[in-house]
């Protein structure tokens, strides 16, 4: 039968683009083996990839290395639910904002999840074999009737097909009063930290019924409020260090061991203003959106809206090293504000020697720096890219001069598309790009011990 002239047409193209606003990917999280990654998103879900480990002779088929296996999902579950906060008349958003990984003692895997206001404990574990021959249980579970019983056996264990199984081991709820931004397990393996505008909290992991606040900003009239926490994490290495960023462009490293209640810093970092240079956007855009120790616990990189910074925990005057992700924006600020693109907060990670850094930008490019050369490359995540061996193009945006064929004005700009979200493997270069409901992830096959892309 032919179609009929007047029946309506699916639009695939829209389809494929239409995105809901609960499938926006909102974190994105190795584990600190790298075979696992998480990513939480706006809908509340977490959903576990795994790396698969693929056998010697298919490699050599393909003349491939051991270590080129390929994530696929292990587990999705539900981590948090809509919530209404009925002393403040105020909805609580089930989006996942960060996601943690515990250092893996033993068989099971352990996360911390965290939305607005709930952080959670989930257990991961794998059971490949089911209990059988239950003295007072049938097979379907049912209690048996004590009077047919006549003898004893001694329950064994039957293989089974293989269950991933999630469970939630603790919920840590009523910390704060604000959203929190940031959660930080310590080195420890212990305790953990959780940030929200004013407050920081440190949490034991076996304790849930209370914390212990150790930075508060909140001023006795909050009219008198000029700043507030954006970011916060633990030093690698030293358990009573932790660093927070704020948004007004400073760092403040604290130590637990100076004070009970870190409002004193140990050491503040802030770079100097140029009188010259200050505009209405100055404050909005030196905000920090990020800050993250590196791997060797020396530097600090961070985030603000125009620019990444390496900051040396020995030389608080200044950033050492600065690097422009965006500069060409500057000129747009003002309709930047006006679509409220100049709130974003991107992230920034290390690569695993911290030689490399790694930001995201709008029109789905994410910036790669080398910190030894100071060269800057840009790369795009979209679809062609993420097809088996594609190749990542690098990408260039025109400001002047001789145009190039392929370079993208800073007119056509998409804003919608932005990099926010990213991680990098903590042993190899393999990195994981989100992008709106996209989950990219990229390999350097090329040469594995090349510390860059």
């Amino acid at each position: 039968m032919g179609e009929d002239a007047e029946s309506p047409k699916i639009n695939h193209t829209f389809l494929r683009d239409y995105v809901t606003e609960a499938d926006v990917i909102s974190t994105v999280e190795f584990n600190q083996t790298g075979d696992l990654l998480a990513t939480g998103d706006k809908g509340g879900r977490v959903v576990i990839f795994q790396r698969e480990t693929e056998s010697k002779g298919e490699l050599e088929e393909v003349g491939e290395t051991l270590d080129s296996g390929e994530y696929n999902v292990y587990s999705t579950f539900q981590s948090h639910e809509p919530d209404f906060d009925y002393l403040k008349s105020l909805e609580i958003e089930e989006k996942i904002n960060k996601i943690r990984w515990l250092s893996q003692q033993n068989a099971a895997h352990f996360l911390l999840s965290t939305n607005d206001k709930t952080i959670k404990l989930w257990k991961v574990s794998e059971r490949d074999k089911r209990p059988e021959g239950y003295n007072l249980k049938d097979e379907e579970g049912r209690i048996k009737d004590i009077s047919t019983i006549t003898s004893l056996q001694v329950p064994v264990l039957r293989p089974t097909d293989l269950m991933v199984e999630v469970r939630p081991r603790r919920v840590f709820s009523n910390g704060h009063t604000y959203h929190v931004n940031s959660i930080s397990v310590n080195s420890d393996g212990e305790t953990y930290l959780s940030a929200d505008d004013l407050r920081i909290n440190l949490w034991h992991l076996g304790i849930t019924d209370r914390s212990f606040n150790i930075v508060d900003i909140k001023p006795a009239n909050m009219e008198d409020l000029t700043e507030v926490i954006t970011s916060a994490e633990f030093h690698p290495h030293h358990c009573h260090l932790f660093v927070y960023s704020s948004s007004k462009g400073t760092l403040r490293l604290c130590d637990m061991r100076a004070s009970a209640l870190c409002d004193r810093h140990t050491k503040l970092f802030e770079e100097p203003e140029d009188p010259g240079s200050r505009s209405f956007f100055s404050e909005i855009i030196s905000s920090v959106s990020d800050v993250k120790f590196s791997h060797s616990g020396r530097y600090l990189l961070t985030r603000d809206y125009l620019t990444a910074k390496v900051w040396d925990l020995h030389m608080d005057k200044g950033p050492v090293e600065t690097f422009q992700v965006h500069e060409y924006l500057r000129s747009k600020l003002c309709s930047l504000y006006e679509n409220d693109c100049i709130f974003d907060k991107f992230e920034c990670v290390w690569n695993s020697s911290d030689s490399v850094i790694m930001t995201g930008a709008y029109n789905s490019f994410f910036r790669m720096f080398d910190r030894e050369t100071g060269r800057g490359v840009t790369l795009e995540a979209w679809r062609e890219s993420s097809k088996p061996r594609a190749v990542l193009r690098t990408r260039r945006v025109y400001t002047g001069g001789k145009r190039r064929r392929g370079d993208v004005g800073v007119d056509s700009l998409d804003f919608t598309k932005k990099i926010l979200h990213m991680a990098w493997h903590p042993a190899e270069n393999i990195i994981a790009i989100a992008a709106t409901n996209n989950l990219y992830i990229f390999q350097d096959r090329v040469n594995p011990d090349m510390q860059g892309q």
